[in-house]
């Protein structure tokens, strides 16, 4: 197997990864961001909300490997657009780390529960934490996710076209309804994002799948970096 093909495998792998990590982490913070102040006040579920912090740091590992791990192959088609994918992806990764800050604040403030003020904290918090959801999966994924790595695994070949351009397809409904939301003309999770959000679960879950039991397809793009360079005329 060439190092090219080890590396879409491991892309894949990565990709299959954050479905196994974000999915759970968001089961287990609902009771939180669904009733934040009955949970300050009530004995509380602390294993379950920390279980959701530690799934998404492995989140948080998984996104960033995604990227780091296929630059070297995307750069050889654009350098930019592939620096673009890393970035958007550890933009998105900020987020999700701002929302794993605000959900262990919200523990620590039912564990020294002094009454009060404290209720008021977590529901700012919760609302942190939804935002953080709403600008990072919700809007920044359909750049980086959508639209710049659909492109590049069009361009390149790299994949079905078919596939890729279920990423292109899907990277611009995920920035509309996402700004829809921001705006408040639709509702956070609510019919017109989630089916916004079909296509784009489609695209990286068939991405994930395809490379961890397929690898790459063959194209000029494979092994580009290392051919002779032409000689000079």
């Amino acid at each position: 197997m060439t190092s090219d093909q080890q590396k879409a495998r491991i892309f894949g792998v990565l990709y299959i990864i954050t479905f196994i990590t974000s999915i759970p982490a968001l089961w287990a913070y609902q009771p939180v961001l669904d009733h934040p102040v009955a949970y300050i006040a009530s004995a509380g579920h602390d294993n379950r909300i920390l279980f959701g912090a530690f799934l998404e740091l492995l989140l948080i590992i998984a996104n960033i490997g995604t990227a780091v791990v296929i630059f070297p192959i995307l750069k050889r088609l654009s350098e930019g657009l592939a620096l673009g994918y890393v970035t958007a992806r550890l933009v998105e990764c900020t987020f999700i780390l701002v929302g794993i800050v605000a959900m262990l604040a919200v523990v620590t403030l039912r564990q020294q529960n002094s009454g009060g003020p404290e209720g008021s904290i977590a529901y700012t918090l919760a609302a942190i934490k939804d935002w953080t959801f709403i600008l990072g999966p919700g809007w920044v994924v359909g750049w980086g996710n959508g639209l710049i790595l659909g492109y590049l695994m069009y361009r390149s070949g790299l994949v079905p076209r078919q596939m890729a351009m279920l990423g292109l397809v899907a990277g611009p409904l995920i920035i509309v309804s996402g700004t829809l939301v921001m705006f408040g003309v639709d509702n956070a999770g609510g019919t017109m994002q989630s089916l916004a959000t079909i296509p784009e679960f489609l695209w990286e879950l068939s991405l994930g799948i395809y490379c961890t039991v397929k690898g790459f397809r063959a194209a000029p793009i494979l092994g580009a970096d290392r051919l002779p360079a032409a000689a000079p005329v």
